[in-house]
Formats: structure tokens, sequence, C-alpha cells
């Protein structure tokens, strides 16, 4: 026999499994202890037990009787796989654990309540020198008190005892242990697991209760923690796609860490169940991420697992099929008509769409989210609920099985009607608001729609929908509800539906969806007996073709247009509005046939092509409807920069902009405003007035619209930006639109190159070619027809090369005449490219410098920029200094530092020392002394 020798309790399971030969790492990974830690418990036994070796310890083992205690320890469950993540959870665990005497991890089948609980419980075996017990609590199938103490008292290793009931047995043999008892899987025998943990909590006062439960147990001094589910924070760096990937991995074929992302939002339709995770990674090999991702809409179909210890957690079915089976009938019903909620309600919502009374609801909702089968979740305005997918989905099951799907459909629809009519009314909350319930109101009409007993009901919420998604600014979506409200109207309902479905369109620059879309108005027009509603629409087709052709992938054939205006005209009658639409429509031609035309033009053909433009204008301000003269302005402004005025383009821009000021933030309204202030910068830049282009550049960036689309929201402005010199103001913004155009897939096309040419230059100006030359390469990938780039690239290069002295080099690059050029140069570029060659002449010593001069001071009249240049040209020619300092004001005046600067190094002397301080201070290089060609 072997002496009576203090032993602790994890001394005696270092001792068991040295006597099975396991090694010091194989303890360690067993007990969930460090290497170092079992070689001080050897070290410990070798030497209470006075013998030699490890050999020797290893015989030791077998003997019985080698710890004064009644009981060995017992080993926590060896886990088959890794534990991944849950750094902040297993702090905030184990510090209740610490400091309170029972704690339960509460949540829902599935979440990883056991497999955190163990982790902690092995962290923390070493707190406790009695050590660390285990009891899985999911064979008992009686809440009686005395069969929860058995099954602890048997984990423990206690036997029975004649006379004595196996809680006594385990309270006495607790009493004065020093332990942690690990209570698993509680919520099915809670009342007795309940009065077991009261007696043992006042009986033994040095034992620390874990608990882990689907409910909170209710004791005296229980501390409740919540598990989540896995952490989504950090999209493709999450615990949840950490835990994705590693038991992927396991079936032999590793994700491709570029997935990761992929991941992140098929885990995110997971909710971040740990379970979930696990079985929809294991099922990785066979069907793949896009496989996986087309069953989350049957995930308990999807995700059955294989074989396991515990038949709960074989599939997502079996565990919350354990958890319905714990419920009262009342609350099985409440959970069954709760599922048709997507995402979080109220108790009121919840009242009305379950036909109960809001005081019953209220008890009820409290009841499942104690099992946690709902999640509850504080707000500013309330308490609100919300069901964990996988839980939503099985109760729309057992909502079919009852034969109450549709009752309870109709009570939900009857809700999201009133819901939707609620947020037409715009207010400080509102977006908010729109999250919360838009996931319901799709649902319902996906529901509804399918229903043609309810068709008015569906077209009613596809409209509001629509109209809901334009205000929140999924416009890909507010056109897809348009179209869809469309085909669930009457014929006179569906031609205003997909009126609006094209202008939504137009903001998204879809050209040909907006083709399409107005010619499916003018057909439900006609079948609705509107034929003047079909005339406007066939017009306005036509018209958008020709005013937004940049939008357009297909080029609409001029004979295609020229049918449907023709059309159009038989139709329109003597109705004012269709007469308008088509005199805009032939405007529009006219001018579209006048910009293809040879250069040189006759004097007839630019007065009568204008004329036209004004008498659409003047028809649509007779029908009162300020977007119909908002787009025939449009068209004069066209007619009047293809007539080379370019000031009174800049007029009719304004105009433009003043009458759209009170235009009602509608699709159409949108549409017009948005090419309204691209137009009027447009016309800023073309007029040298930098102060206003900047001013609309900047309401273009900052509207709700194109908040998603940064690159196309800060293009304007990065041009106005780069021609006045706002140095800082470009490096800034030009980050962002970089980031944006990156983020949105690097579209091409011609409307972004002035923006991107400009950031180029202003690196060029600042001497680094690195950056300059990062820019070019953007500009190569935008590829823009050479034809589209000419104004912009002369006059930016142009710019840089004056700035480093080249002036024979401008010169040259600006060779060809402005009457040659300037439908090339366009009317937003050309004063610029007549003033900078106008200077580049004079700074080459041209023999022809004066003429040049005057036929560019005719041409820059009233540009206070353009102007400004051509001045300063004529008085270096005289050089006149003072003339030439003059300028600088003027410069400053117009809001272009760059140019201001630039004239005080050219004046030379002490102006020359302040100019070279003022490029500094704008972040610029040095100039470098003009050397002619």
């Amino acid at each position: 026999m072997m002496a009576t020798v203090e032993i602790s309790a994890r001394e005696a399971e270092v001792l068991a499994l040295v006597g099975e030969h396991l090694s010091n790492a194989e303890i360690g990974a067993r007990l969930f202890i460090s290497v170092r830690t079992v070689e001080s418990h050897v070290s410990s036994l070798l030497r209470k037990l006075e013998v030699p070796d490890r050999r020797a310890l290893a015989q030791r083992a077998s003997e019985p009787a080698h710890t004064d205690r009644s009981h060995p320890a017992p080993v926590l469950p060896a886990p088959l796989t890794s534990f991944i993540g849950r750094k902040l959870e297993r702090a905030e665990l184990t510090a209740m654990v610490k400091n309170d005497r029972q704690v339960t991890a509460v949540g829902p089948g599935g979440v990883g309540k056991t497999r955190l609980a163990l982790t902690v419980a092995a962290e923390l075996a070493e707190e406790y020198s009695d050590g660390v017990w285990f009891v899985d609590l999911v064979p008992i199938t009686s809440p009686d008190i005395s069969v929860v103490a058995g099954t602890v008292g048997l984990a423990l290793g206690l036997g029975e005892q004649p006379g004595r009931g196996m809680d006594e047995s385990v309270l006495a043999a607790l009493a004065d242990r020093h332990a942690l008892l690990v209570l698993d899987n509680c919520e099915h025998v809670r009342d007795g697991v309940a009065l077991f943990i009261e007696r043992l909590l006042a009986a033994c006062p040095r034992v620390t209760v874990l608990a882990t439960s689907r409910a909170r147990l209710m004791v005296p001094f229980e501390r409740a923690y919540t598990v989540p589910p896995m952490s989504l924070t950090g999209d493709g760096e999450s615990d949840a796609v950490a835990l994705f990937m590693d038991r992927a991995a396991a079936g032999g074929w590793p994700p491709n860490h570029a997935l990761r992302e992929q991941v992140a939002a098929f885990c995110g339709g997971l909710d971040g169940m740990a379970l979930a995770i696990e079985l929809a990674a294991a099922r990785w090999t066979t069907l793949g991420l896009d496989g996986l991702s087309d069953g989350l809409s049957d995930q308990l179909r999807m995700l059955a697992g294989g074989a396991r210890t515990d038949d709960r957690h074989r599939s997502v079915r079996a565990a919350l099929d354990w958890s319905h089976a714990l419920l009262e009938p009342d609350d099985r019903v409440l959970l069954r008509r709760l599922s048709v909620f997507m995402k979080s309600f109220t108790v009121a919502a919840a009242a009305e769409v379950t036909a109960s009374e809001k005081g019953v609801v209220a008890d009820g909702l409290a009841r499942l989210a104690e099992q946690s089968l709902l999640v509850v979740i504080a707000s500013p305005t309330g308490t609100q609920y919300r069901a964990l997918e996988t839980i939503r989905q099985y109760g729309m099951e057992r909502l079919v099985e009852a034969g109450e799907r549709d009752e309870v459909r109709s009570l939900h629809l009857r809700w999201c009607l009133a819901e939707a009519a609620d947020l037409a009314v715009v207010r400080a909350d509102w977006r908010a608001r729109f999250d919360a319930v838009a996931d319901d109101l799709r649902a319902a009409l996906a529901w509804v729609a399918d229903r043609p007993a309810q068709r008015a009901e569906a077209y009613g919420l596809a409209r509001q929908l629509a109209e809901l998604t334009f205000t929140r600014h999924l416009i890909g979506e507010s056109q897809q509800r348009y179209e869809q409200a469309a085909a669930l109207a009457d014929e006179a309902a569906a031609a205003s539906m997909f009126r609006q479905a094209a202008a939504v369109a137009g903001c998204r620059m879809r050209g040909d969806d907006m083709y399409r879309l107005n010619r499916a108005a003018a057909d439900a027009a006609k079948r609705a007996g509107d034929t003047a509603g079909a005339a406007a629409d066939l017009a306005t087709a036509a018209t958008n073709a020709y005013r937004f052709a940049s939008k357009f992938v297909r080029t609409l054939p001029p004979e295609e247009a020229i049918a449907l205006i023709a059309e159009a005209r038989e139709l329109a009658g003597d109705d004012q509005a269709a007469e308008a639409a088509v005199a805009l429509a032939e405007a529009g031609r006219g001018l579209t046939e006048a910009f293809g035309a040879a250069e040189g033009a006759s004097d007839d053909a630019v007065a009568e092509t204008i004329a036209r433009a004004e008498r659409a204008v003047e028809l649509a301000h007779r029908t009162g409807d300020p977007l119909a003269e908002s787009a025939a302005l449009d068209t004069l402004t066209g007619a009047q920069s293809w007539a080379g005025d370019a000031f009174a383009a800049a007029a009719t821009a304004r105009r433009r902009i003043t009458l759209l000021a009170s235009a009602p933030p509608t699709p159409t309204g949108t549409h017009e405003l948005i090419d309204a202030l691209g137009e009027a910068t447009e016309a800023g830049l073309g007029v040298g007035d930098l102060p206003g282009a900047r001013r609309w550049a900047r309401q273009l960036a900052d509207h709700p619209m194109l908040v998603e689309v940064g690159h196309r929201a800060t293009s304007q402005l990065l041009v106005a930006d780069a021609l006045a010199g706002n140095v800082d103001e470009v490096l800034t913004r030009s980050a962002r639109f970089l980031e944006a155009w990156q983020r949105s897939g690097r579209p091409t096309g011609s409307v972004l190159g002035a923006a991107v040419a400009g950031v180029g230059m202003i690196h060029g100006l600042r001497d680094d070619d690195g950056a300059r030359r990062e820019w070019a390469e953007v500009m190569d990938q935008l590829a823009t027809p050479a034809e589209h780039a000419y104004g912009y690239r002369a006059v930016y290069d142009s710019m840089l090369l004056l700035h480093n002295g080249d002036a024979g080099e401008a010169l040259e690059r600006m060779a060809p005449e402005p009457g040659e050029v300037w439908r090339w140069v366009t009317w937003v570029w050309l004063h610029w490219y007549v003033a900078l060659r106008a200077e580049a002449t004079v700074l080459t010593g041209s023999p022809d410098a004066a003429d040049r001069l005057a036929e560019a001071r005719t041409i820059v009249a009233c540009n206070p920029v353009a102007g400004a240049i051509v001045e300063r040209a004529e008085a270096m020619l005289a050089w006149d200094r003072e003339r030439l300092l003059a300028t600088a004001d003027a410069f400053d005046a117009a809001g272009c530092r760059y140019q201001s600067a630039r004239t005080r190094v050219l004046a030379g002397g002490d102006h020359a020392d302040r100019g070279a301080a003022a490029l500094a201070d704008l972040g610029l290089a040095p100039m470098a002394t003009p050397r002619p060609s």
C-alpha cells in the first residue's frame, strides 16, 4: 500500500496520465495546461512520492489510494477541433467567473456556449486547487433535483451510499473543496438545476459554478453572460471568417484567402452562429461558396452535419427542435407567427401581426428571450426584439405546418403598408426607421406579388417601396421596384411608373434602360388610350438619346430617332405638354445634326438651331412644368455653346439652376438637378467664373445621390480646384476620387478625364513625377478617345510646360488655330486654350504675337481669368511691369491663386521673390525662367 500523501486534484490527474505513459505535451493537451505546468507537477510528484524517475512514477500511478481525496478529479472533455477567436468573450467570461460564484453562459443552441465555457474553464484550472469538473446534463430527462445531483455525483466519481441521498453526498464531497463545477446544457432541467445550485453554493463556500443554458436559471446571485454569435467585425479578418476558413480547410481543400470578403458576407447571412458556420464549412468541398450562398435561403436543409456525439447538434434543425420542445404551447404559437418579421420588431408590431393583445405578447416575448430564441435590442425608441435567421426560418416552417401562413402574412402586409405610408414623411430619424423595416417591406411584397386577388395592395406596396428606396438612394432597387409596380398596375398607372423608372435609370447613368423604359411608358399610355401621354413619352425617348448620349451603350440610329419624333408628332394633337415634348425632341435632333456637320456651318444653320431650342423653351414654359423647361434649357445651353457664345450658354445654365432650386426631389427632378449642376459648373469654368464653378461643383459633390460614387461626385470640383491652383484641396479630394473609382471597378469613359488630367497637372506643378505617372496610368485606364481629351489635355499640358519654362513646346502643343479646333476643344476649354496660346506666343518672341493677342482679346472678352492672362501677355510684350502686376490683383479677385503667384514671378525683382513664396505656400515647385524656342 502507498502511504497517504497530500496530493492535489490536479497532481492526481497528471499522475494518472503518467501512468498511461503519455508525454508531457500529451498531458498538457489533455488537461488544457502548459507543458511547463505539467513539468512542475511531475517534479512535485517525484518529490512527494519519493521515487527516482518517471518510470517509477508511472508504476506508482497504478497503485490504489495515492491521495487522501475520496475521488480522482475528472478530465475536461477533449475538443475534437481547435478553438477559434472570441478573445473578448473569453476575457469577459473569465472575469465574471473570477468575481462571481455562479455564472450562466446564455445563448441559443449552436451559438458556441459549451466550447466557450470549456475553454474558459481550462484557462482557469490553475486557479482551483481541487480542479475543474465538467457535468453534461443532456442525458437527463427529469428536472428533479435528485436526478440532477445524481448526474453531478457520477461525474465526480461518487457512488451511492445507503441511507444518504446523492445530493447530500455531493454537498459533503465538495464542502471543503476549492473547485469549479461546469454544468452544461441546463435549459431542459432548469428547476432541478436551480434548486441544486442554490443548495450547493450555500453548503460549499469555495465552489464556483459555471453553467451553460439557453435560458437564465433564475437563482440568487446568478450572473448571466449572453454569448454573442461569432464576431463579424473586421470583414475578412473576423472571428466568423477565421472559424469558417479553419473548418473548411479541415476538409482537405483550404479556401483561397482572396475569398475572405465573400466568406465574410456569407457568415453574415448566418448571423455568425458558430454551429451554422461549422456545418456550412463542412460542405465547402462539395458545394463551394456559390452553392453555400445559394443555400442561405434554406439554411435548415443545407446545415445538416454528419454524425455527432450530441444528436442536438447534428444539424441546426435538431438544435432548434430541442429548444422548441421546451416551450409552452402559447409560446410556440407566438414564435412561429413572429417568423414573418425579417428584422427587429416592437411589442406593438408583434401584437398587430400576431393578432394578440399587447400585454399577452409582451409576456410571451420575454419568455422567448429568456429561452434565447429572441434577441433583445435596446434602442432610443424603446425595446425591440429579433430572431436570428436560422430561428426565423425554423419558425416559418412551423407556421406553414400549422396552416397559418396566409393569415399571418396578410396581417404582416397590412402592417407593412402602414409603415410605408408613415415613412412617406421624411423626418430626422427617417433613414434609421426605413432601414429597420426595409427587409420586411421587401418580404411582404415578394409574398403578395404572386397573389392575383391582392394585386392592388401589391401595386401600392411596390410603388411605396420604389419611392422609399429612391429617397434612401438605393437607386438600383428603386428602378427595379418602379418596374415591378408598373407590372402590377393598370395601364394608366403603369405608364407613370415606367416614367419614374426611366428617370431613376437616368440618375444611374443607364441611358439604354432610360430609353427602354420611356418606350414602355409610351406603350402603356397607348393601351390606356392616352395618346398625348404616349406622344410625350416617345418624344422624351428621342430627346434623352440626344441629351444623354454619353450614358448610352448603344448609339441610337438617326432613322430610329426620326421615326420616334414623327410618331410623337402624329399622336400629340393639340395637347400643350405633348407639343412641347415634340418641339424639344426636334430641337435636340437639330442640335445633334449641327454638331455632326462639317466645320464652318452657315450662319443660317446656327440661327435655326438656336431658334428651335428657344421655341422648345417657350413651349415648355407655357406648360408650367419646371422639369420640362429645365430639359429645354439644357438643349438651349448646348445650342449656344455650339454657336460659340459661351457667355449666353453660362447665363442659360444659371437660369436652369435657379429654376430647379425648388424642384421636388423626385427621380425626374433629381436627374435634372444633377445634370444642371454639372452643366453650370462647366459653364462657370468656360467663362472664368471659378467661384461660381466651385460653388456648383460643391453642391454636386455634396448631393446625397452621389454619396456612393465619390469619383463622379468630386470630378468637377477637382477640375475647378486644379485650374484655380487649390493644391491642398486637389490632393485631399483626389485621394477620395481614386478610392471611389477603384471601389467602383475602375469605370472607363470620358466624363472623368478632365479631373484625372487636372490632378496629374497639379502633381507636375509640384514636381512630383512619380505621382504624375500614377495619374497618367489612371488616365490610360479611362480609355478616353483623343478627340474628347484634346481641349483639357492641351490646356493642362500647356500650363505645366509654361510653368517649367518650356514656352516653345507649349506653343507646339497648341499649334492648331482656335478656329480650327474649337469644337474639339469645346466651349469649356476654348478661352483657356486661346489665352494660354497667346501667352506662349509672347514668351517665344513670335513676330505675330501682337496679332495673336488682338485675336485672343476679342474671343476672351469678359472672361476674368482668360482676359487677365491675355492682359498679362500684352504687358509682357510691352514690358509694362505696373500693368503686369495689376493682373495679379485681377487673378486674386477671380479666385485663381496660381496665376496670381505666376504673375509676380514673371514680374521679376522683389516681386519674383514674393511670387515664389506664394507658389511654395500653395505647395508648388518653383517656376523656371521661360526658354524661347
